[in-house]
């Protein structure tokens, strides 16, 4: 049936005034982020010393590994790891009495920077804070791990210096036309804005640290092996991983064993299919395990120790920090945080960047969690990589085809 002429001139005016209203919206969304866009701060507020609202989250993210990172991995909740905190203009040492001058950027052997000198009046858990002026600290310290002398160090912007970088980092990545009305704070929210997940950005350089003390070649080695970035074959491989995202990522979230099993074998028949292709070299094999080694470890670290805290009910944060810092609530809400970036492991097959590497490493981490209790001492062995223990686990229960 066709429609008469009053009713179309009613429906054209109501898609009209539809576009416009859709117009106009978008049209003042783009007005107030630009007007938001230029209160963002541009520097630290405070850039000689460490604040008590920095102290503060050092402090909760010692205890919280301390209390409740054993559980997690074992050792790595009771090891000695001092932390250094950068910013634009100086790099701090905490927790290490009488360090060695400078510090040795892993896997780089070149000796940076100078002598260590305390900052006046100012201690965490009664040993000095030291600090050395530094330029350009995410190029020649950047968040990962140094050595201060024989000493392994977990590396971090301070929170307030990372949300600075952050903006003037994906400034960059924007196109110019959108850059003045990006939202840029809602993606720092979404993606760091949280003060527990700082917290947990800085347990996990914590483990970093810890892979060092344990095995520094290894590290060493994983680390020079992402030179391979921009040779890797990301487009042409990226439906196979895809697949294999799929199966690891719907693994990881069953809650029933034999689908589990089977979601587990199908992951790493993909993953061999996907590795046949002519292109496929050993190199991008053994870039691809270190790299899930290394950071997927990690990445395993610090999810494991959020969740453990929000599920926890007797672990206590800190009251200080709470009154110091307004964006941290505690860790209640991140069992959906944790939930959620299982999840995430599905959507990186279609991105160009090593980010899938975390996550998938994370994600078999979860699975030998549930097939081998045992697993943990056999990834800190040289020469074994995550996905030779889950397919060693596998054999226990199943025939993978």
């Amino acid at each position: 049936m066709s429609l008469h002429p009053p009713m179309k001139t009613r429906l054209a005016k109501l898609l009209l005034w539809t576009l416009l209203g859709l117009t106009g919206f978008c049209l003042g969304a783009a007005l107030i982020f630009a007007a938001v866009n230029r209160t963002l701060p541009t520097h630290s507020q405070t850039v000689e010393q460490l604040t008590e609202a920095d102290l503060a989250r050092l402090d909760e993210a010692l205890h919280l590994r301390r209390s409740l990172g054993e559980a997690i991995w074992p050792g790595w909740g009771e090891a000695d790891i001092p932390i250094l905190l950068y910013n634009e203009s100086y790099a701090f040492l905490t927790g290490l009495d009488a360090p060695a001058a400078g510090w040795v950027k892993v896997p780089d052997t070149q000796q940076r920077g100078e002598a260590w000198a305390p900052v006046e009046g100012l201690h965490f858990h009664s040993q000095p804070v030291y600090r050395q002026a530094v330029q350009n600290a995410d190029r020649v310290i950047g968040a990962f791990t140094v050595q201060v002398g024989d000493r392994w160090i977990a590396t971090l912007g301070t929170r307030p210096w990372s949300e600075v970088s952050f903006y003037r980092g994906f400034r960059e990545e924007i196109p110019p036309i959108l850059r003045e009305v990006f939202p840029y704070p809602l993606v720092w929210k979404l993606l760091m804005g949280n003060t527990a997940q700082y917290i947990s950005a800085l347990l996990h350089e914590s483990f970093h640290a810890y892979q060092g003390m344990l095995l520094p070649q290894k590290l060493a080695d994983a680390e020079l092996s992402a030179r391979l970035e921009s040779e890797y074959p990301w487009e042409s491989s990226q439906a196979g991983w895809q697949a294999e995202l799929d199966a690891l990522a719907s693994a990881a979230q069953s809650e029933y064993r034999q689908e589990q099993l089977a979601l587990a074998c199908r992951f790493l028949q993909l993953r061999q299919q996907r590795r046949s292709a002519p292109d496929f070299t050993p190199a991008f094999i053994a870039y691809e395990r270190q790299r899930e080694w290394l950071e997927g470890l990690a990445k395993y670290a610090e999810l494991s120790i959020l969740l453990a805290a929000a599920r926890s009910p007797d672990y206590r944060p800190s009251t200080e920090l709470a009154s110091l810092d307004k964006d941290f609530k505690g860790y209640t809400g991140l069992d959906r945080f944790y939930q959620a970036q299982l999840s995430e492991v599905r959507r990186l097959g279609g991105r160009s960047e090593e980010t899938r590497f975390y996550y998938a490493g994370m994600a078999q981490a979860v699975l030998l969690d549930r097939f081998n209790p045992a697993w943990k001492p056999l990834a800190m062995q040289d020469g074994i990589y995550l996905e030779d223990i889950l397919t060693d686990s596998l054999k226990e229960f199943t025939t993978c085809p």
